[in-house]
């Protein structure tokens, strides 16, 4: 019996290790009031509405948040959005965002693309530090 049970451990210790990692996330300078929303996402949802794995904190504390999934190796983009309340991504004519705002990665001017973004998740895991941009 012991035998079977360490036979049981070792192969869910094994399969826990082979298929994720763990992703941790640390939003920083949260401000005001309005829900904060965190988004993962793979490739194909990039940019879209829906996501691997996210969180909503409808009345955020000012400051910073952590947040942790345990996801598949891989690439993955996390932003972040902290809507002022009404419910809207609020955006300027240019596009910019109006709310308040974070995304993985290196950007640029203009609209990312997934390469830029992408955090790239393996072994151990990833931590990933996001500041929130808000409008001036």
């Amino acid at each position: 019996m012991k035998a079977i049970l360490t036979a049981t451990a070792a192969s869910l210790a094994f399969t826990a290790t082979a298929y994720g990692a763990p992703l941790t996330i640390e939003v920083n300078g949260v401000q005001g009031d309005g829900p904060l929303y965190v988004s993962v996402q793979t490739e194909e949802q990039f940019m879209q509405d829906e996501g691997v794995e996210g969180s909503i904190v409808q009345s955020p504390e000012p400051g910073t948040h952590s947040f942790t999934y345990d996801l598949p190796e891989g690439q993955y983009a996390v932003s972040v959005w902290h809507d002022d309340g009404n419910g809207t991504f609020d955006r300027a004519e240019s596009g910019w965002p109006l709310d308040g705002w974070a995304m993985s990665g290196e950007l640029a001017d203009g609209p990312p693309s997934f390469e830029d973004v992408a955090v790239d998740l393996r072994g151990q895991g990833a931590d990933v530090s996001l500041d929130v941009h808000y409008p001036q």
